[in-house]
């Protein structure tokens, strides 16, 4: 009886957007901390001083917190006006990055632009633009009633052609995040399960097929099984063996805050795509637990706002967003422990990167937007301001 007691009260509006703030704020105060920690020695090397890459990310994290209050803000019919042209947004934001001069590579991928002392990544915002579209489109064909086999008009057509921009250059990281963000969209949209089922296996078809037409990528995807194997651990082995052995090396309790020896040189991307396993160096397994947790949290809460909301729009994009992010921490914790290739994606509010963290924090703002617009919530927020001010 207590513990149905208890779920009730954790399902009650109020406290899903309790644990909704809690959750955003604790990764955002752990990413901080983590980026500090895991950057000092890239810092020390890129901008001869060991706070430069904090600094520029408590600057990202500065921008994005009054960026989610206004999207939290914005009015619905402002939201559908820009969902109807994402799509072209997003399609003209990735193909700027195939102009000579102005688009620039990083790691091999053409997804970046520089403006100023500052370089935008793109796709990064697409990936939320993208998921307002096809909710716009979805909830359109839902208030029309739309035969349930015709929604992959709706929005595949489009998921493609941005599709096609982003592996132009050579970021599959992206497009898996992507591609899968529109699988999720089309589960949550009703589509029959044996369609959404060929519809999956024809992606992965294709995913394969972009792996073996590409060595590297090959190489990566085949060293996933034993990244300490002879031949490959100097090779494409060794930023997922490193990261195997920062983990290993926390143990239950971690090293210590700062005390992380792979991010000396051995992990080129210690407070990017693996600062999970800098986390699991430093902080044990606890650590990485509480991580999870959190994530967790955040995930369960953001679907129970998306399953409270009445508008179909906002439905559509809060479930999109709960799939994409869910996405991301698999392809970034899969990466981390070995279990799926390296594919190059931050983890969301941890990670370093600007474009990262304002357009997550873009996308959170539209839940709280979601979360506020509940009657529920808005009583359980002025009761809990009454009984604090007494």
């Amino acid at each position: 009886m207590t513990t149905q007691v208890k779920r009730s009260k954790l399902l009650q509006p109020f406290n899903t957007f309790a644990l909704f703030s809690i959750c955003v704020i604790a990764l955002s105060i752990l990413g901080l901390v983590m980026v500090f920690s895991a950057s000092t020695i890239y810092s020390t090397k890129v901008n001869g001083n060991t706070y430069g890459t904090f600094v520029r990310q408590l600057i990202f994290l500065i921008l994005a917190l009054p960026i989610g209050w206004v999207a939290a803000k914005l009015r619905l019919n402002l939201w559908r006006a820009i969902g109807r042209i994402s799509l072209l947004v997003s399609i003209g934001m990735l193909a700027v990055l195939l102009i000579p001069g102005i688009g620039h590579a990083v790691n091999g991928n053409r997804n970046w632009i520089g403006i100023g002392p500052f370089v935008v990544q793109p796709s990064e915002f697409a990936k939320f633009l993208m998921i307002l579209w096809a909710a716009t489109m979805l909830a359109q064909y839902e208030n029309a009633g739309i035969v349930r086999t015709n929604v992959l008009k709706l929005i595949v057509p489009g998921y493609f052609g941005v599709l096609i921009f982003v592996l132009a250059g050579k970021d599959l990281g992206t497009a898996a995040v992507i591609g899968a963000t529109m699988a999720g969209l089309l589960f949550v949209s009703g589509i029959p399960l044996r369609l959404f089922g060929t519809i999956s296996a024809l992606g992965m078809a294709g995913v394969s097929v972009l792996i073996l037409s590409a060595p590297y990528r090959a190489a990566r995807f085949l060293v996933v099984f034993n990244p300490f194997a002879e031949g490959d651990y100097k090779n494409y082995g060794w930023q997922p063996a490193h990261s195997l052995m920062g983990l290993a090396t926390g143990g239950l309790l971690g090293v210590g805050l700062g005390a992380s020896r792979q991010k000396w040189g051995y992990l080129a991307a210690a407070h990017t795509d693996f600062i999970f396993s800098v986390i699991g160096e430093e902080l044990g397994l606890l650590g990485t637990i509480g991580t999870i947790l959190l994530f967790c949290g955040l995930i369960f809460a953001i679907f129970r706002i998306t399953i409270r909301a009445n508008d179909p729009m906002v439905r559509f994009t809060c479930a999109g967003i709960g799939v994409w992010i869910s996405i991301q921490c698999f392809f970034n914790i899969g990466s981390a422990i070995s279990l799926v290739p390296v594919v190059g994606v931050t983890l969301p509010l941890i990670s370093y990167g600007g474009s990262s963290l304002i357009s997550t924090y873009l996308a959170l703002g539209f839940v709280l937007g979601a979360a506020l617009r509940d009657p529920e919530v808005a009583r359980g927020i002025r009761e809990f301001r009454k009984s604090n001010s007494k």
